[in-house]
């Protein structure tokens, strides 16, 4: 049993930014297409985490052209690249499966601008 925790421990990522539900995401996945390699990046909001381990997960969702667009992503999966932090939301639940019901203005959450916000506290440091 040990050498399958070692194995687990060895393959979690560690460079991850800290987010929760209600927080706007960019995933930058590596997309294998024939024997061409590209970076497509998702970005929508986050609206649950199943947090278990190396087999973690989280889910992501964006409307593109009036449809939504749901992805479950595993945290520490090889083919994502990068997660970068765009917006922090203020929401009371865990889980905002009920947005999937909300379209338009009603679907929207209270945001705080994670760039502005550290531009600002780099300047004050200064």
């Amino acid at each position: 049993m040990n050498a399958l925790q070692d194995f687990n421990q060895a393959q979690i990522k560690t460079d991850l930014p800290d987010f929760k539900s209600g927080d706007t995401l960019k995933i930058h996945c590596r997309i294998k297409e024939g024997n061409k390699e590209r970076v497509q990046i998702f970005e929508g909001l986050v609206i649950g985490r199943h947090s278990n381990g190396i087999s973690s997960s989280f889910t992501v969702r964006k409307v593109s052209q009036g449809i939504g667009v749901e992805r479950v992503f595993p945290l520490h999966a090889p083919f994502i690249e990068k997660i970068e932090k765009v917006t922090v939301g203020k929401v009371r639940r865990a889980k905002l499966y009920y947005l999937r019901d909300l379209s338009g203005k009603k679907a929207r959450i209270a945001t705080v601008d994670v760039r502005q916000k550290e531009a600002k506290s780099t300047s004050k440091e200064a």
